[in-house]
């Protein structure tokens, strides 16, 4: 018998943004998972006729179709009304609280069991603080609402992941937040949650130095030699596999990505931009360090695009791919820790190194596009940011 695939909850994000096109574009396709959505179903219905695409909801809380019974255009929907009404590309503070809404309740019920695995549409940073509130990104708010301590950004795409140490801080303050502490928070979250959740035993983690060449022997700046080295050499005594510190202008040469499986980056900009130019549109953001799973898409709300057609889904369905692959992987170590004992885990994160690689070669093969949208002529006109 196939496993039940496993409850997903998708929050829709910031309602004048590209997630209310992508989550109608995501109820003309099959699902890797039985997915629940929160959004303000009228919002959704807007969306849809812009896009001319049909849509059928059905309400979370009532009785209805089974998950399996559940068939394009329809989507299961837990409702959530929208402070004000909403346009497309035309944000509004008055929302902020039904954003932050959506996340809070989406974390609640994955702490209570109700699903196993969040997934998040792109919230607007510069609405939210604009409205008043400190929201500095997802992975932050998360780590709070869940009372989790040091969060850990990781950021996928096909032959690459990068997690990093700090994540939505000015580049001046970078310094001083690289602590050895805080290095070594990352690293051991790292080591723990790979297996688990990624199905990665053992895993080669390659750590980037902060400053140009690794601080050149400490010509460049001392973070390498007073912080960063004596870290890693710690973890090299204890048996794990960590190289560095590496310069990140050569650290992501071909053949150093084909011998690692993670790296760890000292600042937003160091990583991302390699990850984003190798696999933007099929990339997903990965929060470790909660209690929860909780992936997202690898792009912003793209208010530009809101409502026109040419927004692609592709690094919103990888992210729902992940976010069930975690969770079935996450149910068999923790399966095989309870029957076996704590070091069974490791065995079973090992035996689904071939599925990972099977699941890479899925999201490579993902449609980037929301399903064809029909004109008044009848005509099909592709979903795509790269075609007008």
């Amino acid at each position: 018998m196939l496993p039940e695939p496993p409850r997903i909850i998708l929050t829709s994000g910031e309602p004048a943004g590209i997630g209310p096109d992508l989550i109608v574009g995501l109820a003309q396709l099959a699902q890797p998972a039985e997915l629940t959505v929160i959004a303000d179903p009228d919002l959704l219905r807007e969306r849809a006729r812009q896009l001319s695409l049909p849509l059928e909801l059905v309400d979370d809380d009532r009785p209805g179709p089974e998950a399996a019974a559940l068939k394009p255009p329809m989507l299961r929907l837990l409702p959530l009304r929208l402070n004000a009404p909403a346009r497309a590309g035309r944000p509004d503070t008055a929302n902020a609280p039904y954003v932050l809404k959506m996340l809070e309740l989406a974390a609640t019920r994955c702490l209570r069991g109700d699903y196993a695995a969040m997934v998040t549409a792109p919230a607007q940073k510069s609405v939210l603080n604009e409205a008043g509130i400190a929201f500095s990104g997802h992975t932050e708010y998360l780590a709070e609402k869940c009372g989790a301590g040091l969060p850990v950004m990781l950021l996928s795409c096909p032959g690459l992941r990068v997690a990093l140490v700090t994540t939505h801080l000015p580049l001046r303050a970078v310094p001083a937040a690289i602590t050895p502490g805080r290095l070594r928070s990352v690293l051991d979250t790292l080591l723990r949650e790979l297996p688990m959740r990624l199905g990665i035993d053992r895993p080669v983690i390659s750590v980037c130095g902060l400053n140009p060449h690794a601080g050149e022997g400490g010509h460049l700046g001392r973070e390498e030699r007073d912080i960063i080295a004596p870290v890693l050499e710690r973890l090299r005594a204890e048996g794990h596999a960590v190289r560095g510190p590496l310069p990140a202008d050569t650290a992501f040469l071909p053949e150093s990505r084909q011998g690692t499986d993670v790296y760890v980056c000292m600042y937003h900009d160091q990583g991302l931009p390699v990850l984003k130019a190798l696999g933007f549109g099929a990339g997903v953001n990965s929060t470790l360090g909660l209690p929860i799973i909780r992936t997202s898409v690898d792009h912003g709300t793209a208010l530009a695009l809101a409502g026109t057609g040419k927004a692609e889904c592709g690094s919103l369905i990888a992210a729902l791919r992940a976010a069930a692959s975690m969770a079935r992987q996450q149910r068999r170590f923790l399966d095989a820790q309870a029957k076996n004992g704590p070091d069974a885990g490791g065995r079973a994160a090992s035996g689904t190194k071939a599925e990972s690689a099977a699941h890479v070669a899925e999201l490579q093969r993902a449609p980037s596009a929301l399903p064809e949208r029909k004109t008044d002529s009848g005509r099909g006109r592709p979903y795509s940011v790269n075609r007008p």
